[in-house]
């Protein structure tokens, strides 16, 4: 059994933070990756991928974003600056080390992995949300024909050229995934099934998350309203669109709902001027006919579910049913949680991007543990 003061999980963006900050504290510890290589996630997402929010605001603690990259670096930008990020830090992780189960035995954690069984004071879970992809099932779904996929598996538009492509869901990967659609020739589609709210990604040049930070001290509900004809000024009327406008303004709906606005790069332009059609919720699905809401019906070629993910957490993290209920509220709902020495990064829906909340989280988690080190193994 390998002894550390913390034991980390995960070795992308959230875990190299806490690493880190750890460090910094002069704390030891190790980091554990289930995958050959830092920043896993960010290697496969899809080809067009660039950050929704600034790098001004996107880079973690102790190193900024090189002042080379456009404002909002691409995929492979993001990758390389992980992968700096790990050399710079003098951060090792062990590599295809798969997290088995994480359970509390007295003072101490017991993590068991497929190589080794680690003993820890402290655990941080920075696996990330995105392990496990939503699929979900509609009456007829398996009379289609075409091509069915999760939008994780997505990688650009060329194998749908001249193709009619269905996105179910309207987050940000979703509508910028049409956007690549239609570049490449592809008829795209949305199927919408909730109210939502849109924010353009930067007013008159400057990041909508740099504006949101000026304004972070408001309550959501007064933010809102402050920039609600604004938001109508710049975006429009979008139930002229097909779309339906939630009840709650952007930030209100992150804070109630935990959902983030669309910060809209270009999907709304295409859809004024019907490039990407609207549809709403389906219905059903008979072969290659779907059926929406409202009477409303399409053939397509393709269909692309990006209906988001679980982070899967459950999969080994040893806890009672109800307590595991517990201690995802508490993820959702708290910027991390320490209790009884287990910490979560990078799980928090924050409205101000979420790079910028990993940084935040591992300082905070940081400061937390370093308080307590001198019981670690007493």
């Amino acid at each position: 059994m390998i002894q550390t003061n913390t034991l980390i999980i995960g070795a992308s963006a959230a875990g190299l933070a806490n690493a880190a900050c750890l460090k910094k504290k002069g704390i030891e510890f190790i980091i554990l990756e289930k995958h050959s290589n830092v920043a896993y996630a960010w290697r496969h997402h899809y080809d067009r991928l660039h950050l929704h929010t600034n790098k001004k605001n996107s880079s973690l603690p102790f190193m900024p974003f090189d002042k080379q990259l456009p404002t909002y670096p691409a995929r492979e930008d993001v990758v390389e600056y992980l992968e700096t990020y790990a050399r710079k830090m003098d951060i090792h992780p062990v590599f295809n080390c798969e997290v088995l189960s994480v359970e509390k035995e007295g003072e101490y954690w017991i993590t068991k992995a497929n190589n080794e069984t680690y003993k820890s004071a402290y655990v941080v879970v920075a696996a990330g949300s995105t392990n496990k992809p939503k699929m979900p099932s509609f009456n007829g779904l398996n009379t289609f024909k075409g091509e069915v996929m999760h939008s994780a598996q997505y990688k650009n538009g060329a194998p749908f050229t001249g193709k009619k492509v269905l996105v179910v869901g309207f987050g940000n990967s979703g509508c910028e995934q049409a956007i690549c659609l239609h570049e490449h020739g592809a008829l795209p589609a949305l199927s919408v099934r909730s109210a939502v709210n849109v924010l353009p990604r930067d007013v008159f040049g400057i990041s909508i998350l740099q504006l949101g930070l000026s304004l972070r001290k408001l309550p959501p509900k007064l933010v809102d309203a402050i920039n609600a004809p604004l938001m109508r000024l710049l975006i429009g009327d979008i139930n002229k669109m097909g779309l339906k406008k939630s009840k709650y303004g952007p930030l209100e709906q992150i804070e109630k709902q935990k959902r983030i606005p669309l910060l809209d790069i270009g999907t709304i332009k295409l859809i004024k001027q019907g490039h990407i059609q609207v549809f709403g919720d389906i219905e059903r699905i008979e072969g290659n006919t779907v059926y929406f809401e409202n009477n409303k019906q399409d053939n397509f070629d393709a269909i692309i579910f990006a209906t988001g993910y679980s982070n899967n957490l459950g999969s080994f993290v040893a806890t009672s049913p109800d307590r595991f209920e517990d201690l995802k509220n508490d993820i959702h709902h708290q910027k991390y949680f320490g209790k009884d020495g287990l910490y979560f990064c990078g799980y928090y829906i924050s409205p101000n991007g979420m790079l910028r909340e990993i940084g935040i989280e591992a300082k905070v988690i940081a400061e937390s543990i370093a308080s307590k080190k001198a019981q670690a193994f007493a």
